[in-house]
């Protein structure tokens, strides 16, 4: 057998097993939209975490996943679910309806601190869409800004001229602020570091140890975000300012797999 049958082989094998990984898992998500809708929920559950555990995930996955701990008032998971799904698709209007209703299944009521007009408009628009959204957005700007220019520099009269022209500066701009988002975007979910606690209550410590004084109380589905970890225990923010120390086994932290 020649060498370049043996690497033939090897590449129909190849594709041929990544074709049979693909079926299994779509097998595996059918197979939790039945057991969903017939109400078999928890079956429902297991079948989407299989998909998990083969590494392979989605915004639909993780949204029919927070519907099922949905039905069955599985505070923390359901808002766990929907968070990873925003993540993956963040300008999806079923999933941000149905986080706003998961919202109401939380005890801890903690209002935000206040954001001037620019902050507002800035985040809101970010979350349109994710980093990699942002990213093909401006490298879709740059290849139209390189067409418009083309377009206006083989252009003869001064209205197609003056029409490429117009089109190009306003992509170039879109371009700009393409990137300017992406790069906010992903400076913001390094800082972040976000983290839903799982824990029913836990009480928020005021240093890294059991026999500190309380700073505060919290319950399950509350988002958090993790400023720094000290042997098994996280320091913590909440979106009111308040810190404070929790045990690293009651959040689960939303930017791991």
């Amino acid at each position: 057998m020649t060498k370049i049958s043996k690497f033939l082989l090897v590449v129909v094998a190849f594709l041929l097993s990544c074709t049979t990984y693909a079926q299994q898992t779509d097998l595996l998500f059918k197979a939790g939209n039945d057991h969903y809708a017939q109400g078999r929920f928890q079956e429902a559950i297991d079948a989407y975490k299989r998909i998990l555990d083969q590494k392979v995930e989605s915004a639909a996955l993780y949204y029919n996943l927070a519907n099922a701990h949905y039905k069955l008032n599985n505070v923390a998971p359901t808002v766990y679910y929907y968070e990873k799904a925003l993540q993956l698709a963040p300008g999806d209007p079923d999933i941000r309806n149905n986080a706003a209703f998961a919202e109401n299944m939380k005890i801890d009521a903690i209002e935000p601190l206040p954001e001037n007009t620019l902050q507002e408009w800035t985040n809101s628009v970010i979350s349109l869409f994710t980093i990699d959204g942002w990213a093909k957005a401006a490298v879709l700007c740059v290849i139209l800004f390189i067409l418009f220019f083309l377009g206006y520099y083989f252009s003869y009269t001064t209205i197609k001229k003056r029409a490429f022209f117009i089109s190009s500066l306003v992509v170039f701009i879109i371009a700009i602020m393409s990137v300017s988002f992406a790069y906010t975007a992903f400076a913001k979910a390094q800082q972040d570091n976000p983290a839903i606690v799982f824990t029913p209550e836990v009480e928020v410590k005021s240093e890294p140890n059991l026999s500190s004084t309380l700073a505060f109380t919290l319950h399950e589905g509350t988002k958090v975000f993790v400023l720094e970890e000290v042997n098994e225990w996280n320091r913590i923010k909440l979106i009111d300012g308040k810190t404070g120390w929790i045990p690293t086994g009651d959040i689960k932290l939303l930017n791991n797999f």
